[in-house]
């Protein structure tokens, strides 16, 4: 999509203010909610209000960084380079930020952390303690923790927005440092309306050729693709949550962690399907940005997370 200038003349930005950097943040809210009436309540403000701030940058800047109305909010070619920029601009503050916090004995600052679903049932709780630990060392520390893809980890960690991901091992990026931190078991299951549900442990392969199946869309190991081509593909789902669901439904089978699938066991509404047979283990590891500068708020979370047994 094309856009023009706010007017003729192209003035020249000759300093950037706190005001400037207020809006890019606002214009980075509006953008990431997808209309300024969905970011209303994120903001605080109300949409007349985002309006006035939007245009507030689009004048200072000289340009249309959006079109809005009636088709719906969109970016203009400008109005996404100028995101793209915005985003290094405050990544960079963030980064200065947490520098200048290094001279503070007591932990200040941000740790952004992004976690793929349904590891809050994992009974290493390694993570957990972790980030209790560091709340234990003061309120100075701010933790954003936000629940996400491995990919969308991995460009998180890679654009600087986060600073450790938690996510399977399976095919390491080169600008990113992964360790171990356990190993996740996951299972074969049906639910309680499933036919399979009375003979579930008994089943041989040729079974469960014809049974519709939900699998994954994300990346998996090699073991778990070889047991997944056993299955016949009938959906596909993006995380755990989005598998449990469709299982829940009594149409399909597929694969979950033990640890998420136990509650769903001990009602009796989930059966593994020949356990001592369909079971893959898939390690799960800390990541954080290979070459990154020494932070205390995040050298203290991988600190604990690393040397924590349980």
């Amino acid at each position: 999509m094309s856009s023009r200038p706010l007017s003729s003349k192209k003035p020249a930005l000759s300093q950037v203010s706190d005001f400037d950097l207020r809006l890019l943040r606002l214009f980075k809210t509006v953008v990431q909610c997808g209309s300024f009436s969905a970011a209303e309540s994120t903001l605080g403000i109300s949409r007349s209000a985002i309006s006035l701030h939007m245009s507030d940058l689009e004048k200072r800047l000289g340009m249309r960084l959006c079109q809005r109305g009636r088709a719906g909010f969109a970016l203009t070619d400008q109005g996404r380079e100028v995101l793209r920029s915005g985003e290094a601009v405050l990544a960079a503050i963030e980064g200065f930020r947490s520098e200048v916090n290094q001279l503070h004995s007591q932990l200040r600052g941000d740790l952004n952390i992004g976690l793929m679903s349904n590891l809050v049932t994992q009974p290493k709780m390694r993570i957990t303690r972790a980030l209790a630990s560091l709340r234990q060392q003061g309120d100075g520390v701010t933790v954003n923790l936000s629940m996400s893809t491995p990919g969308e980890i991995e460009r998180g960690l890679l654009d600087g927005r986060l600073h450790v991901g938690a996510i399977p091992l399976i095919t390491p990026l080169s600008g990113l440092e992964y360790s171990l931190l356990y190993e996740e078991r996951s299972y074969l299951y049906c639910c309680a309306d499933h036919p399979l549900f009375a003979h579930a442990a008994t089943l041989s392969n040729d079974d469960l050729r014809d049974v519709d199946a939900v699998v994954p869309s994300y990346r998996m190991t090699a073991e778990a693709i070889g047991l997944h081509q056993l299955l016949e593909c009938a959906a596909t789902a993006t995380d755990r949550e989005g598998i449990a669901f469709l299982i829940l439904t009594g149409c399909y089978i597929g694969f979950l962690p033990d640890h998420y699938a136990a509650g769903w066991v001990e009602k009796g509404l989930l059966k593994a399907i020949a356990p001592h047979r369909l079971f893959f283990d898939a390690p799960l590891a800390v990541v954080t940005l290979r070459g990154r500068r020494s932070n205390l708020i995040i050298d203290h979370f991988l600190d604990v997370l690393q040397r924590n047994d349980c």
